[in-house]
């Protein structure tokens, strides 16, 4: 079965862990921990065959920054969350492709940008 490796990016409380979590279990999650490293694997089809994402969540706090480069360098494909009610999330997306691209020492790799937390500003 084919494997995916995929990495959760974004700045800190910009709901990566309920996004993943919900991707992965179909549960919301009301309560939030701040998150170092959270691990994730779920079966999904691609082009009518089995495979398995495996997916990083990682913290979005500059204290583990320096943790950044080990996961750029073992991910295949990266989902970079921002809040939409932070504007400054969105800015800080700039600073995380370029070290995408300066770790993977490629320009275009598989990248989705994600804009979360609509629900905040229509409830």
């Amino acid at each position: 079965m084919r494997e995916f490796k995929v990495v959760v990016l974004g700045s800190g409380g910009v709901g990566k862990s309920a996004l993943t979590v919900q991707f992965v279990s179909g549960c919301f999650m009301e309560k939030y921990d701040p998150t170092i490293e959270d691990f994730y694997r779920k079966e999904i089809e691609v082009d009518g065959s089995p495979c398995v994402l495996e997916i990083l969540d990682t913290a979005g706090t500059e204290q583990f920054a320096s943790m950044r480069d080990l996961y750029i360098k073992n991910g295949q494909g990266f989902l970079v969350v921002y809040s939409i009610t932070n504007h400054q999330t969105f800015q800080d997306i700039k600073t995380m492709k370029e070290q995408i691209s300066r770790v993977k020492g490629a320009d275009k790799v598989p990248l989705l940008l994600v804009g979360n937390k609509v629900s905040k500003i229509y409830n």
